[in-house]
């Protein structure tokens, strides 16, 4: 394409609908994180499928400059991307191996997640055929109902990676199911793991990576527990709804912002339906913009007729079903607005805010996935500056 042609150097100034990323707030967030915790305790951050759809490349090497001390991802393929970038740092994989996938695991020098007796004797043999030593963590079911070797037989499963000479016990790991809305039952989680390290006698590994605590459910360390690293995902990202973790004081920014732009303004009529389904219908004459963003982007059709955006520091409700590359929403308090004007789903607009949890709570969702859920086809810009 030309360097003159008009729809290039429109698109080098501005998109229909753009996610912007912070890297300097995750920055910030992360020695904010790292200055709660006692010293020694050292930092997993968790980024999986594309570091919450923020661009794992991208967020992965500031957290890499800011000395994360080991990163951790869903499965072998995002491990092997990351690898790209984090040779030399443990990538620890979270989710199950396929068998298909050992021989590359092994290969690539990623850290398994083993939860069975029987997992632990096909990482062995993968890794004997290769003539490779294979780093694992064991993990353990202490109420997730997931992975995991379930905590009163975790023993067997520890005894058998021991026995290996082509495994390397390097970790021990739960994970919570409810620390956000229980934290009774996460204690009780805790306590769970703690008697399995205690009964297999390695409390007092210190060469072991030990980790229970993650975003939601991290309670003050002490010498009565054997935990030396916390798994952080979310909140790295500047999402804060913990009030049981010892992040809960925790400043934090906000990484993430997504927006789109008005390309329509309109009248109508009192009495004219809205949108597909005509779920609404105006009841006076209104003022309406047709933002360039629909669900194909990331506004899930759950945000019809609840949900709102911010132009010019104002509250727009969304008006309608939200259709697959426009979202109608009512502009009648905002005062001149213009095509091109900028939208925010969320953001910061003037005085006036949408947080994830906000946008998540009006699409049936959580901020997991909302992050997530805005697609590939949404560019992603970084800011980079530090201040």
């Amino acid at each position: 394409m030309d360097a003159n042609d008009p729809l290039r150097m429109s698109y080098g100034n501005q998109h229909r609908c753009w996610a912007e990323i912070d890297l300097a707030a995750l920055e910030r967030n992360l020695f904010r994180i790292r200055d709660s915790l006692p010293p020694g305790i050292r930092y997993v951050a968790v980024v999986k499928a594309d570091a919450y759809g923020h661009g794992v490349y991208q967020t992965a090497s500031r957290l890499m400059q800011t000395n994360a001390d080991a990163f951790a991802v869903a499965n072998v393929e995002e491990g092997a991307r990351l690898q790209e970038i984090a040779r030399g740092w443990p990538i620890l994989v979270l989710g199950p191996v396929l068998p298909e996938e050992e021989s590359a695991l092994v290969q690539l020098g990623l850290v398994a997640t083993v939860s069975s007796t029987n997992e632990a004797i096909r990482f062995s043999e993968t890794a004997g055929s290769l003539g490779q030593t294979l780093d694992v963590h064991v993990k353990i079911d202490t109420g997730m109902g997931r992975l995991g070797v379930w905590h009163e037989e975790a023993k067997q499963v520890f005894d058998t990676v021991e026995r290996s000479d082509n495994l390397r016990l390097r970790g021990i790991y739960t994970h919570y199911s409810d620390a956000v809305e229980s934290p009774e039952f996460t204690h009780q989680q805790r306590a769970r793991f703690i008697r399995a390290i205690q009964s297999a006698g390695l409390e007092n590994r210190t060469d072991l990576l030990i980790h229970a605590d993650n975003s939601a459910g991290t309670e003050a360390f002490n010498h009565e527990n054997p935990f030396n690293a916390v798994r952080v995902g979310l909140l790295q990202f500047g999402v804060t709804q913990y009030p049981s973790s010892v992040f809960h004081s925790v400043s934090i920014e906000p990484v993430f912002r997504f927006n789109t732009r008005i390309g329509l303004l309109k009248t109508l009529p009192a009495g004219t339906p809205v949108s597909y389904g005509r779920t609404y219908v105006a009841t006076k004459p209104i003022r309406t913009a047709i933002l360039t963003a629909g669900y194909g982007d990331g506004i899930p059709t759950a945000a019809s007729n609840r949900g709102q955006v911010l132009i010019r520091g104002q509250r727009c409700p969304i008006l309608g079903r939200v259709t697959m590359d426009q979202t109608v929403v009512d502009v009648s308090a905002v005062e001149n607005p213009e095509v091109g004007d900028k939208a925010v789903l969320i953001g910061k607009s003037g005085a006036a805010e949408i947080s994830v949890s906000e946008f998540s709570q009006w699409t049936d969702s959580i901020p997991w996935e909302v992050f997530c859920s805005v697609t590939k086809r949404v560019p992603r810009i970084y800011s980079t500056a530090r201040e």
